[in-house]
């Protein structure tokens, strides 16, 4: 039951929202409906996962209230399922079983809120009010909205980085991008600009690791005739040419830690002085950093200055590598072969049953960039067939592709005299324990989970595990249960 009896209207919510509570405490759903009400909402109840399910296979909710322990199970099996759903509801969990295994478990899986019983009303009237804002928003700025010719994707970690450009193309902070080389850093920070209301203005790009030290004041700053041997003009700098347009330092972890400071005074204020002049001048530009290093590690390691970081990150964007969104690959693929059998007037190409997966069994350790070229080479040098196997990618992908086939296949063991040990290879006797550990946990629950036929309540008897216990040891090592 709530307790408490604040219900003021917090207000901020533009519409009347769809509101679905799943929790078989028959008390307090009649006490959440009747605040729902008042709120000026609409809300549905349902007892039980099954309930819970059918009712969101039936109609789009803007916010699901979700007990966790459940009739027929934890209330956080369904997650994954209310994620799927067009409408991607807010969710709050509700639930007397606090436990913190349950809670990271929850708001890993995106869970707007996890709150435990009893609760006040003002409480869940706060918690109702501000997911609603933030679901307004969030619509308002959605991805699909976002311009991104080039950035191919629609896997979770993709969606992720794209929803955080368009949190970064609706502000005029700093912008980081981070990521390996090739994922594509320079192609979200144009789509930040393209997507932000400097879009008519300059997009100017900075290589900060190809421009000498001695150079590179001269380079962003511009000089004054005469100032050094060679200059007979007056030279623009780039981060003037970008004065009302965005400026893109790429590879901002190469800069010197001297030059670091001068710069972040230029960021700071906006203002800088050419080489060989006597007055400053303005350049209202917004920044847009991106560094495949490791720029917390470096600050650390006294290599960059952390007041620049803090200014840098405002807004952050980590894009994933190509291997970890192997489900990304086909769409970019298709694209880019088109793309390119369209430029060399080289009729459609077909694709063999087997191309895909072959692409997706490779590391990419290139990234996206690796995958373009790959797709160009082979478009260009297999003009006249029709169709591409694996049999037409590039000798050093074949091989590797072979290597870790017969490595993986290979389960004989090595003659202890035959092993090359060195001290290199031994690890701390702790890691060696976790390790073993954790390799004995999983083969445990992947023995007990085929024991009782995937039925979680006869695993959690068994194991003597709780059920939010149980699932985040399954979240911990990758195991999902098949429906």
């Amino acid at each position: 039951m709530l307790t408490g009896t604040n219900t003021a209207n917090q207000g901020g919510v533009e519409s009347m929202a769809e509101i679905l509570i799943i929790d078989d405490d028959l008390l307090l759903c009649g006490s959440l409906l009747h605040l729902i009400d008042r709120l000026g909402h609409n809300g549905i109840e349902a007892h039980t996962l099954g309930e819970g399910r059918k009712l969101l296979e039936s109609k789009p909710f803007d916010i699901a209230l979700l007990d966790v322990r459940l009739p027929d199970g934890s209330g956080l099996d369904l997650l994954p399922a209310i994620h799927k759903q067009p409408a991607s509801p807010q969710v709050i969990i509700i639930t007397s079983a606090g436990d913190p295994d349950g809670a990271e478990l929850a708001i890993k899986n995106g869970a707007w809120d996890y709150i435990e019983k009893p609760f006040s009303r003002q409480n869940i009237t706060l918690e109702i009010t501000r997911a609603l804002e933030h679901r307004n928003v969030k619509i308002k700025s959605s991805p699909a909205l976002i311009q991104r010719e080039k950035i191919v994707g629609s896997s979770p970690l993709m969606q992720k980085s794209i929803g955080l450009l368009a949190k970064a193309a609706r502000t005029d902070a700093t912008a980081l991008i981070t990521g390996e080389t090739g994922t594509g850093k320079e192609l979200f920070a144009r789509a930040v600009h393209e997507n932000s209301s400097r879009s008519g203005n300059s997009f100017v790009v900075v290589d900060c690791g190809a421009i000498p030290e001695n150079l590179i004041e001269g380079q962003l700053f511009g000089a004054k005739k005469g100032a050094f041997t060679g200059a007979d003009r007056n030279m623009v700098g780039l981060v003037k040419q970008a004065d009302g347009g965005t400026l893109f330092m790429d590879e901002v972890g190469e800069l010197s830690l001297a030059f670091q400071k001068v710069f972040l005074r230029t960021l700071q204020e906006h203002r800088f002085r050419p080489l060989g002049a006597t007055l400053e001048e303005e350049s209202d530009f917004r920044l847009v950093a991106a560094t495949n290093r490791d720029l917390p590690a470096m600050v650390q390691e006294g290599l960059f200055r952390e007041d620049l970081l803090f200014r840098l990150r405002a807004v952050t964007i980590e894009i994933p590598p190509l291997r970890k969104r192997p489900g990304d690959i086909k769409d970019i693929s298709l694209q880019y072969t088109a793309e390119f059998c369209e430029r060399n007037t080289i009729g459609t190409k077909g694709f063999s049953y087997d191309f895909f997966d072959t692409l997706c069994n490779y590391q990419w350790p290139g990234n996206v960039r690796e995958l373009i070229h790959t797709l160009e080479w082979m478009i260009t040098e297999h003009q006249d067939i029709a169709e591409l196997t694996p049999k037409h990618l590039p000798e050093y992908i074949r091989i590797k592709l072979l290597r870790a086939s017969i490595k993986s296949s290979d389960h004989t063991e090595t003659c202890p005299a035959q092993k090359q040990c060195t001290p290199e290879t031994f690890q701390s006797i702790k890691e060696f324990r976790q390790q073993k550990v954790a390799e004995a946990e999983k083969k445990y629950l992947l023995d007990l989970i085929a024991a009782v036929d995937g039925d979680v309540r006869k695993a959690c008897g068994i194991s003597q595990l709780s059920r939010t216990h149980f699932y985040s040891l399954l979240k911990k090592h990758g195991i999902v249960l098949k429906n």
